[in-house]
């Protein structure tokens, strides 16, 4: 036949569209700081922000991304990488991921900073690859294996709990108390999934008690009983208790999971895409995970819509997605600043095949709600005795 066992020649239009990539440049680096805070208390200086990325490009293609950490200290690092930036082709993605990491590695190990400074770059590109090629990011990522990703939100109570299966939600997860944990089961049975989140508040020994005294109400994992960085009381846990654990938003690169995945002491990883490093190392992360058996369930309680969106089009493309935490009741204005943004529907959220992210960030909207004052919160957070609870979580 002709043609037969001879590779395809490609087309003038795509050899025109190749030739239209190898040359786009980056031009223009614009970083946008948002409110996210409704309440007068907060638990961080500033309270709750989002940061957005958009990057410009010369061929009118542009991509937007999210940085978290600590947004506005990231917000300052992206602009100090801008020249380094400038003039790079955006589809050498992971090229530009390694020299952004080793051009920051000089200022030693700055965790999220360095993380939320890449992981907004990183989003932003694969943003900008997606649209010039006219597909959305999951086919970048190997294509879809669901069109949905399950979310799981939070509850304390059983009014909650049942607000949230009215939703169409099957998982949530809630404080570490037993009596807590046993109110919610008798409230919703068998019909949702339970987590327990204990934000590293416990000793090993207090935390080993806790997990079993749980186990009667079947939680679905216990996240950071312990210290996470500390792996030798994560084995001591893990050896003693019935209950999954978890872990990973404190996390800012996917080396931080290499002992805890190698050694079996996870069920399920939690990463945080805005410290991780982005698109790029959240599916190498869900790779490793795979290869030992563990699920992935990104971190997305405090961050906003740009990340959700990356952490969608990454669970849409990998078999050992679990859920993705969600905010339920977030501020008004949450996809007003993000238009293309998939609101969750019946516990999902349905994959975008838009180009690239499938979003935007609506500048007027983002002037809109700009940061508020450090003086305008009443601060919280856990004394000295509450970060190494002795207790068993009972009340």
């Amino acid at each position: 036949m002709p043609g037969e066992g001879k590779m395809a020649r490609p087309s003038k239009i795509r050899n025109v569209l190749f030739q239209f990539l190898d040359r786009m440049k980056i031009t223009d680096l614009k970083t946008y700081l948002v409110g996210a805070d409704e309440g007068a208390a907060a638990d961080r200086p500033r309270g709750r922000n989002w940061l957005f990325l958009k990057i410009f490009t010369d061929e009118g293609v542009a991509g937007v991304g999210e940085g978290g950490g600590w947004p506005e200290i990231v917000e300052k690092g992206i602009h100090e990488l801008k020249p380094f930036l400038v003039g790079e082709n955006p589809f050498d993605i992971e090229r530009l991921w390694h020299k952004l990491y080793h051009l920051l590695h000089g200022h030693g190990v700055t965790g999220a900073v360095r993380g939320g400074a890449l992981s907004a770059v990183d989003m932003a590109l694969w943003d900008v690859k997606g649209r010039a090629l006219g597909v959305p990011v999951y086919e970048l990522l190997g294509g879809k294996v669901r069109d949905a990703v399950p979310v799981y939100g939070h509850a304390n109570t059983p009014e909650q709990a049942l607000e949230l299966r009215h939703a169409g939600y099957k998982a949530f997860k809630c404080r570490p108390q037993v009596q807590t944990l046993r109110a919610l089961r008798e409230a919703v049975g068998d019909t949702m999934e339970i987590g327990v989140h204990c934000h590293a508040q416990f000793t090993p020994a207090s935390a080993v008690q806790l997990g079993r005294a749980i186990e009667p109400y079947r939680p679905i994992f216990l996240e950071d009983p312990v210290i996470p960085e500390d792996v030798t009381a994560f084995a001591h846990v893990a050896e003693r208790v019935g209950v999954p654990l978890a872990t990973g938003e404190r996390f800012a690169t996917k080396w931080a999971f290499t002992e805890l995945l190698s050694r079996k002491l996870v069920a399920l990883v939690q990463p945080e895409t805005t410290r991780l490093g982005g698109i790029t190392e959240l599916k190498k992360l869900a790779a490793f995970a795979e290869a030992h058996c563990v699920k992935v369930a990104p971190h997305d309680g405090s961050v906003g819509p740009v990340v959700e969106m990356a952490n969608v089009h990454v669970l849409a493309a990998i078999p050992n997605a679990f859920y993705l935490e969600h905010r339920y009741r977030d501020v008004p204005w949450r996809y007003e600043v993000a238009p293309g943004a998939v609101p969750e529907k019946n516990g999902v959220i349905a994959v975008s095949s838009a180009p690239g992210l499938g979003l935007d960030i609506d500048e007027g909207a983002a002037a809109r709600h700009p940061p508020r004052k450090a003086e305008d919160y009443r601060y919280e957070y856990p004394a000295p005795d509450q970060t190494m609870r002795l207790d068993t979580g009972w009340k």
